[in-house]
């Protein structure tokens, strides 16, 4: 199934996926116009604009429908007015879904001027938005609420109202505060603050095989980021799944293997990256400690992943460097994880920080850099936040990284394509719904799946299946990232310490294991023991003997894995 949305048509160039050309009905006529479609395609906005709003009051100031640069709500009593209530008021129109589409979903983004201790719910309603000061209406059906107003977009869930093509109004109705709140109308003189509606729905693809892709300076030490090592307590595993053949359906649904969406996606199978650390033997070369890597195992790695810190200055914080401006010539795709700590100094941000705006000059430095790329670049921000409490909650979380994709919409830097990196350990299953950001903020949905066997304590030896497939699962059956492609932003595996050819038979297998969740569109090895000590029972790198290279080798042979990334051909 390939998940479309009339929210995300953008022009591109070169061979990209196709997309259907969907459009908005205008509601406004000029002269003799009714009505018309307007494709997406001639616009860079990520969503559909409102075609109507007003305040539904019978205060006299709020309402006239006159051009409101914003609306309000308020309970009753409001302001000490016993009649003061006021209701936000906003219609879309939906337009070009097809008969075929299924699993609509739609989310309904309202800008509000400051954050309040208010809950304000959204509504299906009858009120006509483009009335002159309608009364407010007792709300029935309840669609969503937030619990709380963030200064910033605040979103609704209303999949339950929009269902297809149609003219679909919403209520604002706002209780536990009796003050009025402010929020942006689609007449603000900002246009990225006025109200949007995300919509979004799954179609069948049409099957089609695989076609196989044809085959500077110093800087100081980073401090790498390590992987987590969970704790021993066994996670749910199913039975291996058997492997699935190694045709698949393009995941754009164009009917054709080897192009790229504009969101990275491959149309078939699976990006194959690699994390290889720098070091003082090879004179923190960035460069080069991937390229050793890539002679060992016979080929480009598709993605090349680095962490990069808050410092804006040196490897570290001044990224791109000079070594991934070469990868990126040379064709490889780049993902960077970016930090809020300074590694040189030690130094850890809180969220706070971050959304307080003690870090603006930082972020837009970044953003800058990365909007001059001028092609599409995988953007992380504080990945696995749920092992991070010293930097705040996860509502602190999601509020600095929406800060931090705003602040990059605002600078342009509309390339980078945003993955969301938790562990995905099943300790933490209660939190992952409040640590996402929103499918506004989110293009791919990660996680860090490891096989540590011994290296954290445990005897459980989990297989490429059983090690990838449980946060695979709780995604599904949780809704979290519904549509979006899935990356092994990092994955790893021990040795077996009573059988020496079972990380071979582990890296062999593994392409099957990606077949059989065929959602995750981009598996990054993590080359680094990490948290993990090294001993004769415990190495989770890759290379650390020739059966294992061995054996990796032969998972990036597979044909499910040898994707063109659309910028260079496949050595």
């Amino acid at each position: 199934m390939n998940r479309h949305g009339i929210h995300r048509l953008t022009r591109h160039a070169g061979p990209r996926r196709k997309a259907a050309v969907l459009g908005v009905l205008g509601v406004a006529v000029v002269g003799a116009l009714v009505a018309t479609m307007m494709p997406l395609l001639a616009a860079d906005d990520p969503a559909l604009v409102a075609v109507a709003d007003t305040t539904a009051t019978t205060v006299p100031q709020d309402g006239d429908n006159g051009v409101k640069t914003s609306l309000a709500t308020c309970p009753a009593p409001c302001d000490g007015n016993p009649r003061g209530a006021r209701d936000a008021v906003v219609e879309f129109a939906v337009r070009g879904v097809p008969a075929t589409a299924v699993g609509l979903r739609a989310t309904l983004r309202v800008y509000a001027w400051r954050d309040a201790a208010a809950t304000v719910t959204a509504y299906a309603s009858p009120v006509d938005a483009r009335q002159a000061r309608p009364a407010p209406v007792e709300p029935v059906t309840a669609l969503d609420s937030v619990s709380r107003v963030a200064e910033g977009f605040n979103e609704w869930d209303v999949s339950a109202l929009v269902r297809g093509n149609g003219n679909w109004t919403v209520s604002l109705a706002q209780s536990g505060l009796d003050t009025r709140l402010y929020w942006a109308s689609r007449e603000n003189r900002d246009p990225e603050l006025r109200p949007r509606l995300l919509v979004d729905y799954d179609v069948a693809p049409t099957a089609s095989p695989t076609v196989p892709a044809t085959s500077t300076p110093a800087t100081t030490a980073p401090a790498s980021p390590t992987p987590r090592v969970e704790p021993s307590t066994p996670r749910p595993s199913a039975t291996t799944p058997a492997a699935t053949p190694s045709t698949t359906a393009p995941a754009n649904g164009s009917g054709r293997c080897g192009t790229v969406s504009a969101k990275l996606v491959p149309s078939c199978g699976a990006w194959w990256g690699m994390y290889s650390p720098a070091s003082a033997g090879n004179g923190w070369d960035h460069g080069q400690a991937v390229a050793d890597v890539e002679a060992q195992v016979g080929r480009k790695f598709d993605v090349v992943h680095r962490y990069h810190d808050f410092s804006n200055a040196g490897s570290n914080g001044a990224f791109p460097d000079p070594y991934e401006q070469q990868q990126l010539r040379e064709g490889r795709l780049l993902f960077f994880a970016w930090e809020s700590r300074n590694f040189s100094t030690g130094t850890t941000f809180t969220w706070a920080d971050v959304y307080s705006g003690r870090h603006d000059e930082t972020i837009d430095a970044v953003a800058g850099r990365i909007k001059a790329v001028g092609a599409p670049v995988f953007m992380g921000f504080d990945h696995e936040p749920e092992d991070e409490p010293a930097k705040g909650s996860d509502a602190d979380f999601v509020r600095a990284w929406r800060y931090v994709h705003d602040r990059f919409a605002r600078a342009g830097a509309s390339n980078a394509v945003w993955v969301w990196v938790m562990m995905g350990w099943s300790g933490y299953h209660d939190r992952y719904v409040g640590l996402y950001p929103g499918d506004r903020y989110v293009d791919w949905v990660g996680y860090d799946p490891y096989n540590f066997q011994v290296c954290n304590g445990s005897t459980v030896w989990k297989s490429p299946h059983e090690t990838v497939g449980g946060f695979y699962r709780w995604l599904d059956d949780n809704g979290v990232g519904a549509g979006k492609p899935r990356m092994l932003a990092e994955f790893g595996t021990n040795l077996h310490p009573d059988d020496p050819g079972a990380k071979r038979r582990w890296f062999e297998e593994f392409p099957a294991a990606l077949k059989a969740h065929p959602k995750i569109k981009a598996a990054i090895y993590f080359n680094s023991p990490g948290m993990t000590r090294k001993s004769s029972t415990c190495d989770m790198t890759m290379n650390h003997n020739a059966s294992a290279v061995a054996g990796f080798a032969q998972a990036g042979r597979d044909s499910y894995l040898r994707q063109p990334t659309a910028r260079s051909t496949r050595d």
